[in-house]
């Protein structure tokens, strides 16, 4: 399970697919498939979340990882690859690199 923390030993990938809405849940398939398939069996690999936009243009992927270096042999790994290769020929992707700084839980008055 996907747990937000802050000051943790962890880095937080959040990748951003922009799409046409047709082609939405294609991509959220792809993702999919390339976790189920190879990326959660990846050493270092913590956890991941599919989010994808209600207006049908974004899926974002959230996904933790122990180091960059566990992710980037992930990254070389060719079995993922195909779903990764079909992603982007229906949608641009930005990836950004995190460090949880701050979490915020409802507080009741």
């Amino acid at each position: 399970m996907t747990q937000i923390k802050a000051n943790e030993p962890i880095l937080t990938f959040i990748n951003v697919f922009k799409v046409e809405p047709e082609n939405q849940q294609r991509v959220v398939e792809l993702l999919t498939q390339a976790t189920e398939v190879s990326v959660k069996f990846a050493p270092g690999f913590i956890s991941c979340a599919l989010h994808k936009s209600t207006d049908g243009t974004k899926v974002t992927m959230y996904a933790q990882w122990q180091s960059l270096e566990h992710y980037q042999a992930m990254r070389d790994d060719p079995r993922p690859l195909p779903f990764f290769q079909e992603a982007l020929t229906i949608a641009t992707f930005e990836s950004g690199m995190y460090d949880v700084v701050k979490t915020f839980e409802y507080t009741k008055e």
